[in-house]
C-alpha cells in the first residue's frame, strides 16, 4: 500500500512560496480547506504541490481523487472508494466502506474539480469529517461547499511585475515555459513580458498558453494581439468577472491561432471523458473530409506543443477549462450529437472486443486476455459518459450493448453497483427498436447484479423475465450467467432439490456449448449444495471438476474461485493440510488480481484452519494482516470474519473474556449488514462465560464488544488486552436503585444484558426500534450512564437479566 497516489509533476513548479507555506500550516490546524478561484488560476497545481509537501504528516496516505470526469453526483463516493481501494460490499452504499477505511486513519483526501458535483461533495465531506476524526480534506473548486468548518482560501493570481520587482512570479512562469518550448528571451524582451503578464492578470493557464506561442511570435507581438483581443471582448454586453474574461480571451486567441484542422480536432476531443490514446482519437474524431486519420498524430502533437493538450506516455487529456471551451465550439458547430453518437458507437465496439477476447473466449491463456482487461478497465470513464449519452439521446440499443459488456468486465473486479444502475436507467427507455436478445441478456445481467447485492426479490422478478425471454436466444456466456443466477436464487432460498436439477442441466448445457466460464460456476454451486447436505465425496468431485474446467478456461479469477471452493471442501472433510494449501494458492492468485476482498477471505480461512491445528502463532499473524486488509478495503463483512475467527483463537488460548468481546463486535457488524447472527457456537460461548466469568462481566464484555470500534476490539484481543475495561468505565451500580425506572425500562434494561440490538428488542417486545431508542435514552439520563454496556452491567447487578 503506497503512501500517496500523487502524479509526477509535468514541469517545474514556479513561485507561490508564501502560499505553499500558509496552506501547509492551515492543513495542520484545519480539517477542511477549500481552494476557490476561476478556471486557469492554478488551483489544481497548487493543491498538488501542497499535498506533496505534507505527505510526511499523514502516515495513512495522501490521496488525489479527480472529479472533473465524473458524470453524476452519485458517483462521487464511488470514485473516492476506487481511489482508496475500498471495494463494494453487497447493497451497502460506498460511504459505509469509506467510513470503515478512514475511521481512525490520519489521511488527507485531495478532491479536485468539485464544482460540477458541489452539492453531493458537500454532503459527503460533512459525513466523512463527522465519522473520521483524524481525516483532513483539501478541495479545489470554483464554488465553495458552504458547510460548517470549511475554510475557504481564495487562490490569488501570480504576483505581477513592477519597478521594484521585475522578476515577479508571473514573469518567472512565462520565461520558464517559453524556455521549455525552446525560446530563450533576451534582456530587451522583459518590458514586453511584464506588459503581457499584467495584461493577463497573472493567470497561470493564460501565461502558459501565451508562452507556448513564443516560437512564432515575440513577447511584443503576443502582448499587442492579446490587447486587441481584450478590446474586442470587453466591447458590448460582457458581464463575466474580469479574470474570467481574461482567460476566455486568452483561450480564444490561442484557438484562433490554430490551423483549421487543429481547431476541428480540438473540439472533437471534448467528447472523451478522461484520458484517450491515438487509436481512440482516430476512430472517433477522424473522417474522410476535414480530418483524415493519417494526419491525427501530427495534429495531436501540434495541440500538445501549444499547451492545449497534455500528453503522458502515449495517452492524452484536455485540461478541464480547455475541454469546456472545446465542447462549446463543438456545440456551436452543430457537431455535438454526431460525435457523441460516434463516441458511443466506438466505445461500445472497443468494449465488446475487450469482453470477447478478455472474458468470453474459452481456453485463452491469461497473457492473451490481460491486455483486453487492462484496456477495458481504463475506459470506464468513457463508458459512463457513453451510457449517459445513450440515456439522454434515447439510444437503448447501443446503450444496452455497452452496459452488458462493460458491466461484465467490472463484475470480475467485484464492482456490481454501477452496472445495476446502468441497466435500470437504460431498461426504462423505449425498447421498441432493441433486438429482443439484447433486452433478454441485459435483464439477465441485471439479475446477476441484484442477486450480488442481496436484492433477492428484485432478482427473482427480473431473472424470471430474462429466462422466459432467453428461451429462443442461442446459448452464450450471458445466457449461461442468467441460468446460474436462477440456480443461485434457488440455492439461497433453500430449494435444494430444484437447485440440484437446475445446475445439473446447466452443466450439460454449458458442456454442449463449450461454455467453460459458466460450467466452472455451476460445478462450484453443486459442490456447495453437496456440502450443505453432508455429501462430502460428491462435493469433492464437483469442486475438483470446477478447478479442472477453470484451468481449461484459462482465466485466473475462475481458477482462484474454484481453488478456494476446493479448500472449503477439504476443510469440511477434515483434510486441514490440503485446505491450507488450497486457500493459500487461491489467496496468491487473488493478490495478483488485486482482489483484496477475496484474498482476505481466503487468509481468514487459513487462520481458522491453523487454530484447529494448534498453530496459534500463524493464526494470530494472519488475523492481524486480514484486519488491515478488511479496513483498507472498507469491508465490514471482512472485519466480522476476522472477529469471529479471533473469538475462536481467544477461546482456545483461555481468554474467555476476549472471546466474548470479539463475538459481540462480530455480531454487531453482522446485524448492521443484515446477516444472520444467531449461532450455536455463540450461545455455547456465552453460557460458558456466564458460568466462569459471571453474568455481570459477561454482559459487560458482550456490550463493550458491540459498542467499541471493531478495529479497536480486534487490536485489544490480539494484544491480549481483551479482558480489560478499555475506554468504557464500569459504573458504581450499587448506588442506583432500580425503582427509578419504569417497568418497561426495566424490561429493556434486562434485554440489554443479552446484547440485543434495538431491532431485536423491538421484535421481542412488539414495539418500534425508535421507541426502544427513546427508552434507552431515558434509562441513560435517569441512571447517569453513557453507554449500553453500563446499563447491561447495572441490570445484571439488579437481577434484571431474566426480564
Amino acid at each position: 500500500m503506497t503512501s500517496h497516489n500523487l502524479p509526477v509533476e509535468p514541469n517545474r513548479f514556479v513561485g507561490r512560496a508564501r502560499d505553499l507555506d500558509e496552506l501547509c500550516g492551515l492543513l495542520r490546524d484545519q480539517r477542511l480547506v477549500t481552494l476557490c478561484g476561476v478556471g486557469g488560476i492554478g488551483k489544481t497545481r497548487l493543491a498538488l504541490r501542497v499535498a506533496a509537501k505534507v505527505v510526511p504528516d499523514f502516515p495513512d496516505g495522501v490521496w488525489l481523487v479527480e472529479l472533473a470526469r465524473i458524470t453524476g453526483a452519485d458517483l462521487v463516493a464511488h470514485e473516492i472508494a476506487n481511489t482508496l481501494g475500498v471495494r463494494e460490499e453487497r447493497s451497502r452504499p460506498s460511504l459505509d466502506g469509506l467510513l470503515v477505511r478512514l475511521r481512525g486513519a490520519r489521511a488527507l483526501l485531495l478532491l479536485d474539480n468539485c464544482e460540477q458535483v458541489v452539492e453531493r461533495c458537500a454532503e459527503l465531506v460533512s459525513e466523512l469529517l463527522a465519522g473520521c476524526p483524524d481525516l483532513r480534506i483539501l478541495l479545489t473548486t470554483r464554488e465553495a461547499l458552504r458547510i460548517p468548518g470549511e475554510l475557504v482560501w481564495r487562490v490569488p493570481p501570480l504576483d505581477l511585475p513592477d519597478a521594484r520587482h521585475p522578476d515577479a512570479e508571473a514573469v518567472l512562469l512565462f520565461t520558464d515555459r517559453a524556455l521549455a518550448v525552446g525560446t530563450r528571451l533576451s534582456g530587451g524582451d522583459f518590458d514586453d513580458v511584464a506588459r503581457l503578464c499584467v495584461a493577463l492578470d497573472g493567470l497561470p493557464l493564460a501565461l502558459e498558453l501565451a508562452a507556448a506561442r513564443t516560437r512564432m511570435l515575440s513577447p511584443a507581438q503576443i502582448a499587442d494581439r492579446i490587447g486587441d483581443r481584450f478590446r474586442l471582448l470587453t466591447s458590448g454586453d460582457r458581464t463575466a468577472p474580469a479574470r474570467q474574461r481574461t482567460l476566455l480571451a486568452t483561450v480564444e486567441w490561442s484557438h484562433d491561432l490554430l490551423t483549421p484542422k487543429e481547431r476541428v480536432l480540438l473540439r472533437r476531443l471534448s467528447v472523451f471523458a478522461g484520458h484517450f490514446d491515438l487509436d481512440l482519437v482516430e476512430q472517433v474524431c477522424a473522417d474522410d473530409g476535414d480530418l483524415p486519420s493519417h494526419e491525427i498524430l501530427d495534429l495531436l502533437g501540434g495541440l500538445v506543443d501549444k499547451s492545449l493538450l497534455l500528453a503522458d506516455g502515449g495517452r492524452y487529456r484536455l485540461l478541464e477549462t480547455i475541454k469546456q471551451f472545446a465542447a462549446e465550439r463543438l456545440r456551436d458547430e452543430d457537431e455535438r450529437t454526431w460525435f457523441r453518437d460516434r463516441h458511443l458507437q466506438v466505445i461500445c465496439e472497443v468494449q465488446e472486443r475487450c469482453f470477447e477476447s478478455g472474458l468470453a473466449t474459452p481456453r485463452a491463456p491469461w497473457p492473451e486476455r490481460l491486455p483486453y482487461f487492462v484496456r477495458g478497465r481504463a475506459l470506464i470513464d468513457d463508458c459512463r459518459a457513453a451510457v449517459d449519452w445513450a440515456v439522454e439521446s434515447d439510444n437503448a440499443p447501443l446503450g444496452l450493448r455497452l452496459a452488458y459488456v462493460a458491466s461484465a468486465l467490472l463484475a470480475v473486479h467485484g464492482e456490481i453497483a454501477e452496472g445495476v444502475e446502468w441497466f435500470e436507467r437504460l431498461l426504462r427507455l423505449d425498447l421498441t427498436g432493441v433486438p429482443p436478445e439484447v433486452v433478454a441478456l441485459s435483464k439477465g445481467a441485471l439479475a446477476y447484479g441484484l442477486e450480488a447485492r442481496d436484492d433477492l426479490a428484485g432478482c427473482e422478478r427480473v431473472v424470471t423475465e430474462a429466462l422466459k425471454e432467453q428461451e429462443k436466444v442461442p446459448h452464450s456466456l450471458g445466457k449461461g450467467v442468467t441460468l446460474n443466477v436462477a440456480g443461485v436464487l434457488l440455492l439461497r432460498t433453500g430449494q435444494f432439490d430444484r437447485a440440484e436439477r437446475h445446475f445439473e442441466e446447466v452443466v450439460a448445457t454449458t458442456r454442449e456449448w463449450d461454455d467453460t466460464f459458466n460450467r466452472v460456476i455451476a460445478h462450484s454451486c453443486l459442490a456447495v449444495l453437496a456440502g450443505v447436505r453432508g455429501q462430502l465425496r460428491l462435493a469433492q468431485r464437483h469442486a475438483g471438476e470446477a478447478l479442472a474446467v477453470a484451468k481449461e478456461n484459462g482465466h485466473p479469477w475462475h481458477v482462484a474461485m474454484a481453488t478456494s471452493q476446493l479448500a472449503a471442501v477439504a476443510e469440511w472433510r477434515g483434510d486441514t493440510e490440503a485446505a491450507v494449501t488450497h486457500y493459500r494458492d487461491a489467496a496468491a492468485i487473488f493478490d495478483e488480481l488485486d482482489n483484496r476482498v477475496e484474498m482476505e477471505r481466503c487468509l481468514v480461512m487459513v487462520a481458522k484452519v491453523a487454530i484447529g491445528r494448534g498453530d496459534h502463532a500463524t493464526a494470530e499473524g494472519l488475523l492481524a494482516e486480514c484486519l488491515e486488509l478488511a479496513q483498507k478495503t472498507g469491508q465490514r463483512l471482512g472485519m466480522a470474519r476476522v472477529l469471529r475467527v479471533l473469538s475462536r483463537l481467544a477461546d482456545v488460548e483461555g481468554d474467555l473474556a476476549g472471546a466474548v468481546l470479539s463475538s459481540g463486535a462480530a455480531t454487531a457488524l453482522a446485524e448492521e449488514m443484515g446477516e444472520p447472527t444467531v449461532s450455536g457456537r455463540i450461545e455455547e460461548l456465552l453460557a460458558r462465560a456466564r458460568d466462569k466469568l459471571g453474568e455481570g462481566r459477561t454482559a459487560l464484555q458482550w456490550s463493550r464488544g458491540r459498542e467499541l470500534d471493531p478495529v479497536e476490539v480486534a487490536r485489544l484481543v490480539l494484544a491480549g488486552e481483551g479482558g480489560g475495561n478499555g475506554r468504557l468505565p464500569v459504573p458504581a451500580v450499587a448506588e442506583v436503585p432500580h425503582p427509578v425506572l419504569t417497568a418497561r425500562e426495566q424490561e429493556i434494561a434486562g434485554l440489554l444484558t443479552r446484547g440485543l440490538s434495538n431491532r431485536a428488542i423491538a421484535d421481542e417486545l412488539v414495539i418500534s426500534p425508535a421507541t426502544v431508542a427513546r427508552h434507552i435514552a431515558n434509562i441513560m439520563e435517569k441512571l447517569g450512564f453513557t453507554s449500553r454496556s453500563q446499563i447491561a452491567l447495572w441490570a445484571v447487578e439488579h437481577d434484571l437479566g431474566s426480564a
